[in-house]
């Protein structure tokens, strides 16, 4: 009895070698657990809030250990900021308490995320040698920091009536489904569905379980099995492949860290239907983008309407002339670059794009921009320049990066084209076909997504069966965490 109470207590414990993955045996086995006693809770609001954020608490222990404890001090702090705010009747009290907000969002960010990335900078410049400092990233934390800041900051501006109850923010801030790698969901979309009575019909349940599928798939085989059996490979040592590799693995990690990233939105989605709650839409088909504009209206939707309504119009937006709009739309990318690493790769990543959307509003002045066949040769060098930008992105080092560069521009023998597919059978296919489905009409998907949805109960059950089985026959050695798990 002993050896399986250890063996219960180890399963259930913050192990910081497995933590809880969507894609994990263990998290099927925990939402399988919350859905177990949902339908006798669902519609009892205050029941429900408690049981949800129990078991999202729990899930951010398994996911950080001791971290929990930031959650929920930056949970207690915002929440107590935000009714401060509302009930001051002085314009100076408010600002002072905003600012308490930012310093202790962006302070506690900047601790975990920063810190060694200051360091290293300023001994790179001085030539010192100040010591590194042993921190570990909270996971999450850029996510639910900016969730966070967005209600104190809604309040501020006077959008949003402060939350009563500290259970309920607790709850809006640490909803699993999105706690870790969003989307970074706004206090205003979600708190007014907290104390809502749920109803699931049929097609909302067919339509999350084809989210689930696509997410399970976009992450578990094709993300994971590009990664492993080739991207890396190439990141890590360019030098030693050809300029053909090193090209198709830039076409294939643009593909990876979009089915990664989209396949978690996917799943964080599909999810939280299932409970009857309503997350915002976070990839929209971005390499079909005609322009860098287009792409960030397309991709990580909630970081970059974010950005939009919290730095760039805060910044003055396009309210005061042309130069002063390349400057703010610079300045916003630069920091959106900076938010995703402590690197600066990172920064000169998030430079490029802060270019192409400067040149985008020349570009999309222009009458010719909106003609079918610019529409089309716009699309391709979109795609070509987000792929390089990845480059920048992905690399470790900019002298990684450049010898990338190098090597597709200086080593590309296209025969070799036809040896690669030979070696890389499966990669090949799985690029092909999931860029493939990615530049279907949006109507085909559509239609494919319905046809799932029509399908009875049973089958449904038998197709995520079958998906299960996919993922298990692809699986590498070990489970891959989400790429957007670092940031």
């Amino acid at each position: 009895m002993q050896q399986y109470l250890q063996w219960f207590g180890n399963i259930i414990q913050y192990n910081p070698q497995a933590p809880l993955l969507f894609n994990s045996v263990f998290f099927l086995f925990f939402f399988a657990l919350i859905l177990l006693f949902y339908p006798l809770i669902a519609n009892r609001i205050r029941v429900r809030t408690w049981y949800l954020m129990l078991f999202s608490v729990y899930f951010y222990y398994k996911t950080s250990g001791l971290f929990i404890i930031l959650l929920v001090l930056t949970s207690l702090i915002n929440y107590w900021i935000g009714a401060m705010i509302y009930r001051s009747p002085r314009k100076s009290h408010k600002n002072l308490l905003m600012l308490i907000s930012v310093l202790w969002n962006l302070g506690s960010l900047a601790y975990f995320k920063y810190t060694n990335f200051i360091l290293d900078t300023i001994n790179q410049i001085s030539g010192g040698s100040l010591p590194m400092m042993d921190i570990i990233l909270p996971v999450g934390i850029s996510f639910f920091t900016f969730q966070t800041m967005s209600y104190s900051l809604d309040v501020y501006y006077g959008k949003l009536k402060p939350l009563d109850s500290f259970i309920d923010f607790t709850f809006f801030v640490s909803f699993f489904p999105q706690l870790v790698a969003g989307p970074i969901v706004r206090a205003s979309y979600f708190i007014p569905q907290i104390n809502k009575k749920l109803s699931l019909d049929q097609d909302t349940v067919a339509k999350a379980l084809v989210l689930i599928f696509a997410g399970l798939i976009k992450k578990g085989v094709v993300a994971d099995y590009i990664s492993v059996n080739f991207v890396e490979r190439v990141f890590e040592s360019p030098g030693l492949f050809s300029g053909v590799e090193n090209l198709i693995a830039v076409y294939a990690y643009g593909l990876q860290i979009y089915c990664d990233f989209s396949g978690y939105s996917d799943i964080a989605i599909g999810l939280a239907a299932l409970m009857g709650f309503s997350l915002p839409l976070n990839f929209n088909a971005p390499y079909t983008a005609s322009s860098i504009t287009d792409f960030w209206r397309r991709w990580h939707i909630s970081l970059s309407t974010w950005l939009r309504d919290y730095l760039y119009i805060p910044l003055g937006g396009n309210r005061r002339g042309k130069a002063r709009q390349i400057l703010n739309l610079m300045l916003t990318m630069l920091l959106g670059g900076l938010w995703h690493g402590a690197s600066w790769n990172f920064v000169f990543w998030g430079g490029l794009h802060g270019i192409g959307l400067a040149f985008d509003k020349f570009w999309l002045s222009l009458k010719i921009a909106e003609t079918r066949f610019m529409k089309v040769i716009s699309t391709i060098i979109t795609f070509h320049f987000v792929c390089f930008c990845w480059i920048f992105f992905r690399a470790r080092t900019f002298d990684s990066a450049w010898l990338i560069i190098n090597r597709i521009f200086t080593e590309f023998k296209a025969p070799l084209l036809w040896q690669w597919i030979d070696k890389y059978r499966i990669v090949a296919i799985l690029i092909g076909v999931t860029y493939l489905f990615h530049w279907l009409p949006q109507k085909w998907s559509q239609k494919i997504e319905l046809g799932v949805r029509r399908l009875p109960l049973v089958l449904q059950s038998t197709v995520l069966a079958f998906v299960v089985w996919i993922l298990f026959q692809a699986r590498s050695a070990d489970i891959q965490p989400f790429i957007y798990f670092q940031f």
